[in-house]
């Protein structure tokens, strides 16, 4: 039994976006994508509700919901490396407990890591978003066991936001290692709870590495999961594979009719207009604006569809030879090029061609040796087409400013495609005040958002005809009014704030150096006489007497010394060291450990040693030295490995030379500076702009999306016997239902769960484990359907007492042949007539399909054609201008039930190839 139940991008909701579903198979739960929402959604979007203040965000519901089930799932299908299907992914693998195995291509799992690290990144520089799972960990001290009022005190902030879920770098790159990694078209066998299935990813295109899912379950058969496909070819990437064999006619055979699809039907109301409308708006606002002197400003995503608007970028500005730069502000851009490079295997379009020089390689080789010296980590595979020498990388807006004039002209790419937070919200907010600048928005942005503000407010301005959804191109609006933006900064703290922060963490600094010098103090006490002790004592009461004893005088040492102690601090001009504790007590205990004679407590303030005090002579214990004993175990004596290792440390130290001395030195010292250059005492501000809008607005789709012709074309020719619809409106979702309804073959069994819905499919099957003997697999005659192997068997179940499996045995035949002897003796014989034989019964296994038949009969020189709906033509009747003799050698074969095929024709050599063919597309199976 199929059970599916959306967390959140469900049919029929207005929020798309993320992606993240519950796929229960039998006893196995799958979760397809893990998407994560635009965490900072614009303010006049969110509702408070009443008596509180803290704004309800529209993702509490799905970051609940995943966070009680992240513990019972056990796999996890991640199928694109955006983070709408991944960007939740680090979070839920930290700190929900999503540990089971997850799979992946390998560029959803680099561009995921690369988004996603992006996307923390620009959160963290701007907002606290530090939850309670992560004060967990504040007073772990390295074994110095501080108390709550010794942690390091938070730098002051303005307010704490909750519920947001955002992973820090270090849990990012964790989960994505965690990730296992698979190639197009590779099955894998599952191991342990889902045993029995089979995951094969196939090429969806819309991104690098974007993957459509096929699951196999022996019990619930083929499932595939296929959302956010493009069957069109782009610059960087081919079609999906599900369109490849289309002019053979139909979709690719693997992928064709499923037991369940899962799709989407985002676009499915939507007309895009044709891709060369679109390359060409594109590229004559961006060479007509920078010829004006004004600057574009264009956001984008950082890993995935960035690609494309790069390759199409860079070949006009290299064959218009224009002399503008492109600046992308982002951090992990030069990552994610890097990355790129290495998996040009996975590219396709005009990307692989260029690469493999397949055009212009003269031209290549004359000029190869001009970039040996500039480029030459650049001359692997792929490098040509992804050079962007015109290409300039900037991690922020000021870093831009201080290389460019806000005048000149220029084309930026900034993240994150949706302006929400990061570096193109800050140029917005610029950028925007700006007469004659463009800001072009290439996607429409998750809902809440600016971008998707920016966007309805151009659809708004359009005529009717000219929508973005009617296969128009629009034209670019002039904005007007005053937007109010909320801006969040981190910024340094000054003044009284900057000294309180300083003096608090000082204070913490100096209670640790104390604690740490004491623990110091009481090693060195423990270890003094370790190397001098080469034998065993015969009792550890008197070692620990001494040690008692130690610890004691050492109370009436330090009372003596106080004063001197304190005397020396007062002396030391620099108050602010923290190693004072060190250092002072190093040479005291030295030289108390150095006595011969032992005294205990005061008594060596005595006048003489023979001094009697009411009548009896004191006794002192001289020298009460005892050899310490070498603790042992099983493996020998017991090594005291932080001894060693500071030892080690030590000798390592003084054997360096002075050069390297200094090296070492220095190298501290500068990752001491750049760390506290990096990241100084600073709080979070947040404050609200005021924007006068005086620049120009346009939208063009470079999405990488099927629009609804394709999905209402693509879908019944995959015809699944059920279907689910995910991700789309109201309006989409009926449009995709009410398209598939007119269609007589579609099935009408299609479903649409809205978030929180489980579906039932199928019945519940219970699967068990048998071991046939080795007596009956050698009388099986197996035969070969698809990827299985199948046969009939009969016998009887026995479970031995040391066996946990039970096994299959043949039947005794015994008894059995009796009675047949019996039975057949019993029947009168009639003269002239042999005795009736039961013939052998078989079944046949699997469904035939018409056009596999047709091509397998070519292939064997059998000319057939398909006439109407469920007939094949095979032999001289498939010719045209055929005789009426030769159409006695003709064949028809005809579909005309569920699992029921007849064939039809006259005793000839094409009937016996005919019916062969059709034998061996399916199994057969002596019963």
């Amino acid at each position: 039994m199929i059970t599916f139940t959306p967390l959140s991008g469900a049919a029929r909701s207005t929020q798309t976006k993320p992606l993240a579903y519950i796929l229960q198979v039998d006893d196995v739960r799958i979760l397809l994508d893990c998407g994560s929402p635009d965490w900072a959604p614009e303010p006049h979007h969110l509702i408070i509700p009443d008596g509180s203040e803290e704004p309800a965000y529209h993702w509490e519901t799905y970051c609940n919901s995943l966070r009680d089930v992240s513990s019972t799932i056990d796999l996890v299908l991640l199928s694109h490396g955006d983070l709408a299907h991944t960007g939740l992914y680090p979070y839920a693998y930290s700190r929900w407990g999503l540990k089971a195995p997850a799979y992946t291509t390998l560029p959803v799992q680099a561009m995921g890591r690369i988004a996603v690290s992006e996307d923390v990144e620009g959160i963290r520089d701007e907002e606290d978003v530090r939850v309670e799972e992560e004060d967990e960990s504040k007073h772990e001290s390295n074994g110095l066991g501080l108390d709550e009022e010794h942690s390091p005190p938070p730098p002051p902030k303005t307010e704490t936001k909750r519920g947001k879920y955002v992973a820090t770098l270090t849990e990012v790159q964790d989960a994505f290692d965690s990730i296992n990694t698979l190639r197009y078209s590779q099955p894998t066998h599952l191991q342990g709870k889902c045993q029995g299935l089979t995951i094969i990813p196939f090429s969806s295109g819309h991104t690098l590495g974007g993957t459509i899912w096929k699951i196999r379950s022996p019990s619930s058969g083929t499932i595939l999961y296929a959302v956010n496909i493009n069957h069109m070819k782009e610059r960087h990437l081919d079609g999906t594979v599900l369109m490849r064999q289309a002019s053979a006619g139909g979709v690719f055979e693997p992928l064709a009719r499923p037991d369940l699809l899962i799709t989407d039907a985002d676009r499915t109301t939507v007309l895009t207009s044709r891709r060369k409308d679109r390359d060409a708006a594109l590229i004559d606002t961006i060479t007509s604006t920078l010829s004006s002197r004004s600057s574009l400003l264009m956001p984008c995503d950082a890993s995935t569809r960035v690609l494309e608007l790069l390759v199409l970028l860079d070949q006009h500005w290299n064959y218009s030879r224009l002399r503008y730069p492109i600046c992308l502000l982002s951090r992990s851009g030069r990552e994610m090029l890097t990355f790129v490079r290495s998996m040009m295997e996975w590219l396709g379009g005009t990307v692989s061609k260029e690469d493999v020089g397949e055009e212009g390689t003269s031209n290549r080789h004359s000029n190869k040796r001009k970039r040996n010296d500039d480029d030459a980590d650049e001359e692997a595979l792929g490098a040509f087409a992804l050079r962007f020498k015109h290409l300039e990388f900037f991690p922020n807006p000021q870093a831009l400013l201080q290389t460019y004039s806000s005048k000149d002209p220029k084309l930026i790419l900034a993240v994150p495609a949706s302006l929400s937070h990061g570096p193109s919200r800050n140029l917005f907010a610029d950028f925007a005040a700006v007469p004659d600048n463009v800001v072009l928005l290439t996607g429409r942005g998750e809902e809440g958002t600016l971008g998707r503000d920016l966007f309805d407010r151009w659809d708004d301005s359009q005529r009717l005809d000219d929508k973005w959804d009617k296969g128009r191109i629009g034209s670019n609006v002039m904005m007007d009014g005053v937007l109010k933006l909320r801006m969040n900064h981190k910024v340094p703290l000054q003044g009284a704030e900057l000294e309180d922060y300083l003096a608090k963490e000082r204070a913490v600094k100096e209670k640790e150096a104390a604690h740490q010098a004491a623990l110091a103090r009481n090693q060195r006490m423990l270890e003094a006489d370790e190397d001098d002790s080469d034998s065993d004592s015969d009792s550890d009461a008197e070692e620990d007497e001494v040690r008692q004893a130690l610890e004691d005088d050492m109370g009436d040492l330090d009372g003596d010394l106080k004063n001197e102690g304190e005397r020396r601090r007062k002396t030391d001009r620099n108050t602010g060291d923290v190693d004072w504790g060190i250092d002072g007590d190093e040479g005291l205990t030295k030289q108390f450990l150095s006595f011969d004679i032992y005294l205990k407590g005061n008594v060596s303030k005595a006048n003489t040693f023979f001094k009697s005090i009411g009548g009896h002579t004191t006794r002192f214990r001289m020298f009460p030295y005892v050899e310490k004993k070498r603790r042992v175990d099983e493996y020998g004596e017991t090594i005291d490995v932080g001894m060693w290792l500071r030892k080690g440390k030590v000798l390592e130290e003084d054997a360096e030379s002075d050069e390297a001395k200094r090296y070492r030195l220095k190298s501290l010292a500068e990752e001491d500076a750049r760390k506290a250059v990096e990241e100084p005492p600073s709080k979070f501000v947040s404050s609200i702009v005021e924007v006068q809008l005086a620049c120009r607005l346009l939208f063009i789709d470079m999405e990488g999306l099927n629009d609804g012709r394709a999905v209402k074309t693509i879908v019944p020719q995959i015809n699944p016997r059920k279907m689910i619809i995910v991700h789309g409106s109201s309006t989409a979702t009926d449009a995709l239902i009410e398209s598939c309804a007119n269609i007589r073959s579609m099935t009408k069994d299609i479903f649409s769960p809205s978030v929180g819905e489980s579906i039932q499919i199928g019945q519940q099957t219970n699967s068990f484990s048998i071991s046939i003997s080795d007596e009956l697999l050698a009388t099986l005659k197996m035969s070969r359907f698809e990827e299985n192997e199948v046969g009939y068997v009969t016998g009887r179940i026995i479970t031995p007492a040391n066996a946990t499996v039970p096994i299959l045995e043949p039947l005794l035949s015994g008894p059995v042949s009796d009675k047949i002897v019996t039975r057949m003796t019993a029947k009168p014989k009639i003269l002239g007539m042999r005795p009736a034989a039961a013939l052998p019964h078989s079944t046949m296994i699997g469904e035939l399909k018409l056009t596999a038949l047709k091509a397998r009969l070519a292939a064997v020189g059998v000319q057939a054609e398909l006439i109407g709906e469920g007939v094949l033509i095979c032999g001289a009747g498939a010719k045209g201008n055929a005789s009426s003799e030769s159409l006695e050698d003709s064949v028809a074969v005809r579909k005309t039930a569920m699992g029921k095929v007849e064939i039809e024709g006259n005793v000839s050599d094409v009937y016996y190839t005919v019916r062969q063919e059709v034998y061996n597309l399916h199994a057969l199976v002596a019963t």
